[in-house]
């Protein structure tokens, strides 16, 4: 269960009467293992979200160039607030004039299981090992599958914003980081393009 203000800063950012985006439930998640989800976002400016089920919400990141296959590519994962659950299931585009605007598409999903130990080997929560600034886990997706970490390198207390690196671990993964823009949604096999040419405001 999320705790009361969890998605607080998500719903303050967003006009519910124009924007088809989840408001959020009471953060029960499915059974089993948590999930994650990618959504490629053509918003502002082009970029791949990666939500981890974690507590009952989504923990996000904004990853410019999406994530990659190759454990030498070190690729830049800036937070951003929670989202609910629900928002796995979100496509559609979202209306001009509001925050975020613009088409968003569900590149790959599936569960993944904590990987996270302390330096004697033995396994810690998963949201303990968030806050302590590295997580790793093991991505069952449709495209996204194996071991990957997601590394702190700067806490925002200087003045400039937290940041991130998410790095494949373990043997490169077969296929690299697909073009955003002809990328197909794992749920409806339609391209940003084809989401956005229906004109109907999410």
């Amino acid at each position: 269960m999320a705790a009361p203000d969890t998605l607080a800063e998500y719903r303050r950012r967003r006009d519910f009467g124009r924007t088809r985006e989840p408001r959020g439930g009471d953060g029960a998640g499915p059974a089993g293992e948590p999930v994650f989800v990618v959504q490629i976002h053509d918003a502002s400016t082009l970029h791949f979200d990666f939500r981890l089920e974690v507590d009952g919400v989504l923990k996000s990141w904004s990853v410019p160039k999406g994530p990659s296959g190759d454990p030498h590519d070190k690729r830049l994962a800036m937070p951003t607030e929670d989202h609910p659950l629900e928002y796995r299931d979100f496509e559609g585009t979202i209306a001009r004039g509001t925050y975020g605007a613009g088409t968003v598409i569900i590149w790959d999903e599936g569960s993944y299981h904590n990987l996270s130990t302390d330096e004697r080997g033995h396994e810690i929560p998963f949201a303990e090992a968030l806050r302590a600034g590295h997580a790793s886990f093991r991505l069952a997706g449709r495209k996204l599958r194996g071991d990957w970490a997601l590394t702190r390198f700067r806490d925002g207390s200087g003045g400039d914003r937290e940041a991130w690196l998410l790095v494949r671990r373990g043997h490169r993964a077969h296929g690299g980081t697909p073009d955003p823009r002809r990328a197909r949604s794992a749920r409806s096999g339609r391209t940003l393009g084809q989401v956005a040419g229906e004109g109907e405001p999410a």
